[in-house]
């Protein structure tokens, strides 16, 4: 029988050891979405700050200083424009308008942004939604034990029950405690990609727009000869209203 109750505490153990390690995950998992995602925000609001405050989109093509969503999205729609623009529009993956073309690099690049903020929300779901019905098995184990250890001494005193029924009751609770953040964090990062992906759709939708109104042409930027300054700014305007057209 000693052998029994020292096998049924073991499982209990191993049972607040794994709760403990869903703990640890979901915190750092927190932490490590939390500044994802405001990283991820923080440079595709600096990148697209300095993309509307570029004069048209063939000056705004050459912004490189920026990483982030946005700005990788964006990038991935110029070079596109590159590649046709190149002639490289010889083979199947070129083929197409160039309208067409754009629209699918763009949503190619979402798809992908979509998936580095996506990855790990799974895993903050299945703990939410298992470390509760873990924490019950050790509640359910730890009465067994508790019986088990009645049933051998014949005594249902307090110093028998009372050291299993802890345990079990330290398993529910530890459980809930796991399940409630991980539960709060999967919802708040569920929330926040879908304000992202949004965002990053509607500028998708504004690029191109405005690479149609300058005639899908914004591929290659302006090049300024230092000999030749009112030439420079008369190309620059001339650029300008056309897009602005």
């Amino acid at each position: 029988m000693l052998d029994i109750a020292e096998s049924n505490s073991l499982v209990v153990d191993g049972v607040l050891y794994a709760l403990i390690a869903f703990s640890i995950t979901t915190w750092t998992l927190l932490l490590v979405k939390g500044f994802q995602h405001w990283r991820a925000s923080s440079q595709s609001r600096r990148y697209k700050k300095s993309f509307w405050s570029a004069p048209n989109i063939i000056v705004a093509a050459g912004i490189h200083d920026i990483d982030g969503p946005a700005a990788r999205v964006a990038q991935a729609g110029f070079n596109t424009l590159r590649e046709v623009d190149n002639h490289a529009s010889s083979d199947l993956e070129h083929t197409g308008e160039r309208q067409d073309l754009l629209e699918r690099s763009l949503r190619q690049q979402i798809l992908k942004e979509r998936r580095s903020l996506d990855s790990g929300l799974a895993i903050l779901a299945s703990i939410g939604s298992t470390s509760p019905f873990v924490g019950l098995f050790g509640t359910v184990w730890g009465i067994m034990n508790a019986l088990t250890n009645i049933g051998a001494l014949g005594s249902a005193s307090l110093e028998v029950v009372a050291g299993p029924i802890g345990e079990a009751l330290i398993a529910t609770g530890l459980g809930i405690a796991v399940a409630v953040p991980a539960v709060l964090a999967f919802n708040f990062f569920t929330r926040r990609l879908k304000l992202i992906n949004g965002d990053l759709d509607d500028f998708a939708a504004d690029l191109i727009r405005l690479s149609r109104k300058a005639n899908f042409a914004g591929s290659k930027p302006v090049e300024l000869s230092s000999n030749k300054p009112q030439e420079n700014i008369s190309s620059v305007v001339k650029l300008k209203n056309e897009v602005l057209a």
